[in-house]
């Protein structure tokens, strides 16, 4: 029995008598699906942002979620459900929910930056990717405020409103880089590593950012916005469609231990360290980041 991915989409090879889409043909028309399901959901998040919402905490670490994660992730399960029955799906309000082809899995992140909205901040975005064998093929990102989309696939590069993505250059300044921090939520903020890590990379930056959106951390590093990212304990929720249209741009990411990180994401996997960064900057971000092994802080509460 052909799946309604095979029937329907082009470009197909014959694989033991039946079509079988490859893995390029998928993720091409997976985009359509990811954009129009994630713009479709930025629109629904843009139009409550100025509402009351419905807030609720959702773990002991004290994340939150609102009504407009349920209704945006809802919106963005039926495109994809709709339109490939057969894969399994990782949303970060309702879990895994499974599939009968499970070389595929959707990774979604409704409004990453639920913490920002909580307070009337509207930084905000929604992350929408697809990973095949646990690789991400297809990334597509959402800022619901101004209305602009990033994507990419794997191989063919990554695109915005102004079109290719590259994160380009920056002249070198004297006064040091311009970083993004990001924190996983079950990190203690009395972490002595986080708190090493933190202060480090504020004495050597120009400015350290923490936007509580890693996904648009990643875009304006792909746009050559900011230096690099530094992240401790993140989770994978956001890391496929940032981590894909990253490196389609030109950045280069690794772990602490200064090794490539790999790009295997699965449901279950622990929590990722990373240093990412255009390709100039990256020795010398890493170079930081290990010094900061040797940072002991006291006098903090906690």
């Amino acid at each position: 029995m052909r799946t309604r991915e095979a029937a329907t989409a082009p470009g197909l090879i014959r694989a033991g008598g039946f079509a079988a889409p490859t893995v390029s043909t998928v993720a091409q028309a997976a985009a359509g699906v990811a954009i129009a399901a994630a713009e479709e959901a930025g629109a629904v998040i843009r139009g409550g942002l100025h509402g009351a919402l419905g807030i609720s905490v959702k773990d002991a670490g004290g994340d939150l979620v609102t009504e407009l994660d349920l209704r945006a992730e809802r919106i963005i399960l039926d495109r994809i459900r709709g339109a490939f029955p057969g894969h399994r799906v990782l949303a970060e309000e309702s879990g895994v929910l499974e599939g009968f082809d499970d070389d595929w899995t959707w990774v979604v992140d409704p409004l990453d930056g639920t913490n920002n909205i909580a307070i009337g901040l509207p930084v905000c975005t929604v992350g929408v990717a697809l990973c095949h064998r646990g690789t991400p093929v297809l990334g597509v990102v959402h800022e619901p405020v101004a209305g602009h989309t990033w994507s990419a696939i794997r191989g063919r590069g990554a695109r915005g409103p102004d079109g290719r993505l590259r994160c380009g250059s920056a002249p070198a300044t004297g006064s040091g880089p311009v970083l993004a921090w990001l924190q996983g939520y079950p990190i203690r903020r009395t972490d002595p590593a986080a708190r090493a890590l933190r202060l480090t990379l504020e004495a050597g930056a120009r400015r350290l950012i923490q936007l509580w959106s890693p996904l648009l951390c990643w875009i304006m590093l792909s746009r050559g916005d900011i230096d690099g990212f530094v992240g401790y304990g993140a989770g994978h929720i956001d890391l496929p469609a940032g981590t894909l249209i990253a490196r389609e741009a030109g950045v280069r990411i690794v772990g602490f231990d200064g090794a490539p990180l790999t790009e295997h994401i699965t449901p279950a996997g622990g929590a990722i360290d990373f240093v990412a960064a255009r390709p100039e900057v990256l020795p010398a971000l890493a170079r930081l980041v290990e010094s900061a092994a040797g940072v002991r802080v006291s006098g903090l509460p906690g």
